[in-house]
């Protein structure tokens, strides 16, 4: 008996058949956990993710541009919060977190700041995400957090001082065909529609019953163009301010004319816009100017007095843009020009010099941090006209078209800001010129800014 006893002791001590189950039913446990952790740490991952899209669309969206906040920041005179922007950024997550479920929302934080020309907005929050199997190993939730920070940079306000030539070679037809009507139609081959107040039969008049287009017209519907793409441009209603400057309504009283005051009214600087006219002149050997008509240094000296210096872009403190359209020939005295001529009408006492912009004439504004946008209406080449030949030419090559190597060009585009300079020749048109750099002009405000 005893030895039939020790033999199944022994076997049974002996025996592994049964381990696998033992050693299965142990190791179940953690194998358990471990896929119940992964499984917890899934769901808490993807319950984040949905809650950190609900921020970012909440930061994005609280500052976009038709935003209240951003409406908001456009009038604040100073940097802070914007309460209107964060009950925006709440409302935002709320919204895009509504169908989310499985979790507690412990915290959600808005903030949208100003701060100079910078609107930020961040949201950041946190949540508790109930767990199943990590509740086995005393791990009842688990807590995300996460925070979406967006910025947007707010339209700079801009106060533009539009300085528009139009002293009388602005009169010359507006295309080679106007120039080939008038020159066809007049006696001495006359381009120009010279407004001569002392002949009722001037040209400038001729220039109307042929139906021919002047320079002058053309600049006139491209500056009313120019204010309807800038309300078509801005962000806020008050957002550009324009001025209208012309070289005065006649030679009896030349130099800097307000055809409309600063103000951000753009209807009614178009409706000024349509003042715009050739200057009027007295005749040959003029009684007031001596037909010195273009007289840049006195025009520029006085719109440089009158700018004040820019600030950073804040509707407190608008950018300032001289926006300065010419065909870039002065004519006025000038004792230092190589080609001097003489009025004999004064006795050879008036030095008259018909001559390239002094590009050294825009130097003070741009010194005062004042941009310089130039519009080049390239001169055009009058062969049939001896005088435009003898004295406007030898600047103007090469003749017609564009023409960056003509002495006239270069001086232009040195007045002008860096990047900040277009000429448009008879074949363009000069309300596209003006609205494209109208907008080069913002876009640089912005990059500057």
């Amino acid at each position: 008996m005893r030895t039939a006893l020790r033999t199944l002791i022994r076997r049974f001590t002996c025996n592994r058949r049964g381990n696998v189950a033992v050693i299965f039913a142990l190791s179940c446990v953690p194998l358990i956990t471990a896929v119940g952790c992964a499984i917890d740490y899934s769901r808490a991952t993807q319950t984040r993710a949905k809650l950190q899209a609900a921020a970012d669309a909440a930061s994005v969206g609280s500052i976009s541009k038709a935003s209240p906040a951003f409406a908001a920041a456009g009038t604040m005179t100073s940097d802070g919060s914007i309460p209107v922007g964060v009950t925006d950024a709440q409302n935002i997550f709320d919204a895009n977190r509504a169908n989310l479920t499985g979790y507690t929302l412990n915290s959600v934080t808005p903030a949208v700041v100003k701060s100079g020309s910078t609107v930020t907005a961040t949201v950041t929050f946190s949540a508790n995400i109930n767990t199943m199997f990590l509740g086995l190993i005393g791990k009842t939730a688990l807590t995300v957090t996460g925070t979406s920070t967006s910025t947007a940079n707010m339209p700079l306000y801009i106060d533009f001082y539009l300085l528009l030539d139009n002293s009388p070679s602005m009169g010359v037809g507006a295309t080679p065909a106007d120039v080939s009507t008038m020159v066809s139609n007049t006696s001495d081959k006359c381009a120009f529609a010279c407004h001569d107040y002392n002949n009722a039969n001037n040209y400038y008049n001729l220039a109307k019953t042929l139906g021919v287009t002047t320079r002058i017209d053309v600049l006139r519907s491209a500056t009313q163009s120019l204010m309807d793409t800038a309300a078509a441009t801005e962000t806020y209603s008050n957002q550009f301010r324009m001025a209208i400057y012309d070289f005065g309504a006649s030679s009896k009283t030349i130099g800097l004319r307000a055809l409309f005051s600063l103000s951000s009214s753009l209807s009614s600087a178009k409706t000024a816009a349509g003042n715009i006219d050739l200057m009027g002149v007295y005749g040959n050997n003029d009684a007031y100017t001596a037909d010195k008509d273009t007289q840049f240094g006195k025009v520029f000296p006085a719109i440089t007095s009158l700018i004040p210096a820019p600030g950073s872009g804040t509707s407190s403190a608008p950018l300032k843009y001289l926006f300065f359209v010419s065909d870039g020939v002065a004519d006025e005295s000038n004792a230092a020009c190589s080609k001097t001529m003489y009025n004999s009408h004064w006795g050879n006492i008036s030095p008259r010099c018909q001559s390239p912009l002094d590009a050294t004439l825009c130097d003070t504004l741009k010194k005062n941090h004042v941009k310089i946008a130039v519009l080049y209406t390239t001169y055009l080449q009058l062969k049939d006209n001896q005088w435009y030949m003898d004295w406007i030419d030898p600047f103007n090559q090469p003749p017609f078209g564009p023409s960056p190597n003509s002495e006239i060009a270069k001086n232009m585009q040195a007045c002008a800001s860096p990047g900040l300079y277009f000429e448009v020749s008879p074949t363009q048109g000069i309300s596209d010129a003006m609205n494209a750099l109208f907008k080069k002009a913002v876009a640089d405000a912005r990059i500057a800014g």
